[in-house]
């Protein structure tokens, strides 16, 4: 387990960091308000009939990728869009012209909010469609989808004139331009190593459901399912069943235009729009907790070199040897898990190793049913506390699978236990085939 997660971290978007990362891209999202619409231009699908061969180099090797995308969705308007730092060109902005073969490193524009200089809108073309696309290898990768509209991305000028800051589609940012077109992503960073991809439901869900399937060059598959087309008015219907029992703003995550649902907002997101937002939520669970292991103690399983550590409560703070304390943290804390006594330090790697297996307890609220943390309870478990990250629970429950990143660190695992986080990753990676749409959506 410490390894996969180790992987991870170590090279695509480190857990310990997604909050940082999150502001960030909040902050460089805001400079776009200005900015013109990138130009549209139409493009004729690709067709592609490749498939992996048994007999071939790994991708790893080749510094390329072939990624099939497929257009399970009901339009004829899909469009697909691949960003990422070019890891062989020293980390520069990346993004996959429409062909879906040739590279676009944009320049450091003159001014903030500049559309970029290339057309980087794929055609998915007609439902059922796929279109073969190649990269280099990238580090912070996304595909993005969007339906009916392209997307606009735009760039900021870089640090002296170096690589442009781009700006991404942007859920909190009202006057973005992408703000009412329905659009997701997933994540994946492709290295010498491996290939690593998840999809994510960290900051919200979406009405284009994405699945996952990597071919190694053995020709074994690995396959996550995603949600059906209806995945996201399955999430909507769940916080609004959640709010009718317990009168919380599980209801409010909802975002629609037009009286249709456009998109689910993770309680993070929430809180990072409305502050006010579950303020009291987890106050009187929280307490619970920490009155538990004021008596007794919690073992942490860091499934790293520090092995099990043991703590408890003392004068209100949750207490682990060499310094490392946890005072109670807010409900921002637990849903961002980047917050407060969940937020890292270079100075504290210890403590670093504990934060990702407390905050997923306090998330999946497993604390009060153990003493020994991940590997006390197993995935069953998960939820079953009235108060508990509801909507990890309902985005969970709509996949096929049960899989995806609901939460930052959703990635934590007991050992032997059944990874949650919806992910996929090979060190021979010869085909990866990501499919947008729902309707052949299915479980590995």
């Amino acid at each position: 387990m410490f390894h996969r997660l180790f992987r991870r971290k170590s090279k695509e978007l480190p857990t310990e960091q997604k909050g940082q990362q999150q502001q960030q891209r909040q902050q460089q999202q805001t400079q776009s308000e200005t900015a013109k619409n990138v130009q549209e231009r139409q493009q004729q699908p690709l067709q592609s009939n490749v498939k992996a061969s048994a007999n071939a180099i790994p991708a790893t090797a080749s510094g390329s990728l072939q990624i099939n995308l497929q257009n399970q969705s009901s339009s004829s308007s899909m469009y697909a869009y691949i960003t990422g730092s070019a890891i062989d060109r020293n980390n520069a902005v990346f993004l996959l012209r429409s062909d879906g073969r040739t590279p676009y490193y944009p320049s450091s524009p003159k001014s903030t909010g500049s559309p970029l200089g290339a057309d980087c809108a794929i055609p998915l073309g007609a439902p059922g469609n796929t279109v073969q696309a190649v990269i280099p290898r990238l580090a912070g990768g996304r595909i993005w989808f969007s339906v009916d509209q392209k997307l606009t991305f735009l760039l900021n000028p870089g640090p002296n004139g170096g690589s442009p800051g781009l700006v991404e589609p942007s859920i909190f940012n009202q006057a973005d331009p992408n703000i009412n077109i329905q659009f997701g992503f997933c994540e994946f960073t492709f290295n010498q190593a491996e290939l690593f991809a998840n999809i994510s439901y960290v900051d919200f869900v979406s009405g284009v459901p994405i699945a996952l399937t990597l071919t190694e060059t053995s020709g074994k598959q690995l396959h996550i399912g995603g949600m059906g087309p209806d995945g996201l008015n399955q999430v909507c219907q769940g916080l609004e069943a959640q709010s009718a029992k317990d009168g919380r703003r599980w209801k409010e995550l909802i975002v629609r235009r037009n009286g249709q649902n456009l998109r689910a907002l993770s309680p993070n997101s929430g809180i990072l729009l409305h502050p006010d937002w579950f303020e009291t939520y987890w106050t009187d669970y929280v307490n619970q907790v920490y009155s538990k292991f004021d008596t007794q103690p919690l073992t942490v399983n860091t499934q790293a070199s520090y092995g099990n550590v043991q703590g408890d409560v003392n004068a209100q703070v949750l207490t682990f040897p060499n310094g490392v304390t946890f005072a109670k943290p807010s409900a921002r804390d637990i849903f961002s898990c980047s917050t407060g006594p969940f937020a890292t330090s270079a100075n504290t790697p210890e403590k670093n190793a504990i934060i990702p297996r407390l905050s997923a307890a306090f998330n999946r609220s497993t604390l009060l049913l153990t003493n020994e943390i991940p590997n006390g309870t197993s995935a069953n478990e998960y939820y079953t506390n009235p108060t508990t990250n509801h909507y990890s629970r309902i985005v969970h429950a709509a996949n096929v699978d049960g899989l995806g990143y609901a939460f930052p660190y959703d990635d934590v695992t007991p050992d032997g236990g059944v990874p949650q986080e919806g992910a996929v990753n090979s060190f021979t990676p010869a085909l990866w085939t990501v499919t947008v749409g729902g309707r052949n959506a299915y479980k590995g």
